[in-house]
């Protein structure tokens, strides 16, 4: 526990403010001007006609823009039935209680916001009206921990978010939002939930296996899995190590392999982050030793079996926590492409220093050119920061490619 806890201190997701001088005098690659969201308004109009955002839209066609990974955070202030963990809110949890304040202050929830709720969808509106029209996200909801017998544990549990109040945020701006539900499945309703959610529009589901306690490989899966097959409804899973999110801190159950079970029912997965964080057993060997997260996701990716089944969303891959290997095997590998997804994992692009570009520009992923007004975007739209700054990365020649942001056509059948 005390491990844990001192790796929750120093990598925690979103690291707190009170801690980012140290990072940044760990890491020496931030400036000053990224380690707190200053939150101003709309772009202005030089930063819209700069050169560089010219260069982000050249190719992208914004009505296939589609971000696969973008959050929704409430503490239930206007009867939305979201809520976060009560040791977010006390100061003798001082690691739990920075966690909430940096999150939100990514998020540009004023401390003394009247309703988080709002503020929280208010903000993400905003910067949704700097995107051309056609460009939308899927707002993910977030269903609790339950224990093995689907009993709930919020102890578990670090946020809650309602496939209701995703649906009524997505519903309020559809030109800009749609929804993805969260259904764990050891709910004893868990079958009924999924059939409504598929009839509400929702246009996935999101699962955090490691924080809401799902094995993938459990056998009382498999008729959820048929479900969702029959239904069209992609799966999105975090796979990897997960810093943001503690909950039930199971990391075991984010190896990427155990997505094999999903994906031999036919279900379409969608990896999270490619898995691009932390180890995991090798559990095709004799003797499964660590490895890294993204080998294994690497490996089920070329294995023939799944071409047509597994993608993964490149949400987060150019944080300062990712290896050189990621960075350099994303970009290099054109011929996976086609099945990787654009996302921001909103509303992380505005926290803090987990993104340090004066460490790309010295990997040689990003010209010094760029650094600076991608950091004044950054200032005014994290979203399109994000956006920005994954068209512009290369390596030995190599970017992404403009069908990593044509999204839209991997939700069509269900939305």
């Amino acid at each position: 526990m005390q491990t844990r806890r001192h790796h929750l201190m120093c990598c925690g997701g979103a690291a707190a403010a009170g801690l980012f001088s140290a990072l940044t005098g760990l890491a020496g690659t931030a400036r000053a001007s990224s380690l707190i969201n200053p939150c101003r308004g709309t772009l202005p109009t030089p930063l819209r006609e700069h050169p560089l955002l010219q260069r982000c839209w050249q190719g992208l066609d914004a009505r296939e823009l589609w971000d696969v990974h973008a959050h929704l955070l409430g503490t239930g202030d206007s009867g939305s039935g979201c809520r976060i963990d009560a040791r977010m809110t006390q100061w003798w949890h001082p690691v739990e209680s920075l966690r909430r304040k940096v999150i939100l202050a990514g998020a540009c929830v004023p401390p003394d916001a009247v309703s988080v709720d709002q503020a929280y969808v208010q903000r993400l509106q905003q910067l949704a009206a700097d995107f051309p029209a056609g460009a939308r996200w899927l707002l993910y909801a977030f269903d609790e921990a339950l224990d093995g017998e689907g009993q709930a544990r919020p102890e578990w549990t670090s946020f809650h978010v309602p496939d209701r109040h995703a649906a009524r945020v997505a519903a309020a701006t559809p030109q800009r939002f749609a929804w993805v539900c969260s259904i764990h499945p050891y709910r004893e309703d868990a079958l009924a939930r999924l059939d409504a959610a598929i009839r509400g529009g929702a246009v996935a589901l999101k699962w955090l296996p490691s924080s809401m306690n799902i094995d993938l490989r459990d056998a009382r899966l498999r008729p959820f899995y048929d479900r969702l097959a029959a239904g069209r409804l992609p799966l999105i899973i975090h796979c990897g190590e997960e810093k943001a999110v503690p909950g039930a801190g199971r990391d075991e159950l984010g190896n990427p392999l155990l997505a094999r079970l999903p994906l031999s029912h036919g279900v379409r997965v969608i990896m999270a982050h490619c898995a691009s964080l932390g180890d995991a057993l090798d559990l095709d060997q004799a003797r499964p030793r660590l490895v890294s997260a993204f080998s294994l996701f690497a490996r089920l990716m070329d294995e023939p079996a799944w071409q047509g089944l597994l993608l993964g969303d490149v949400s987060a891959l150019f944080q300062f926590n990712r290896r050189p290997e990621v960075w350099h095997t994303v970009l290099a590998r054109q011929d996976w492409h086609g099945r990787l997804l654009h996302g921001s994992d909103y509303p992380l692009p505005g926290v803090g220093p987990l993104y340090r570009l004066g460490g790309l520009v010295k990997a040689g992923l990003l010209a010094e050119s760029d650094h600076a007004p991608l950091e004044q975007i950054r200032e005014h739209n994290p979203l399109l920061f994000d956006l920005a700054l994954k068209r512009v990365v290369r390596w030995q020649g190599q970017v992404l490619r403009p069908e990593v942001f044509a999204t839209r056509r991997h939700f069509q059948a269900v939305s």
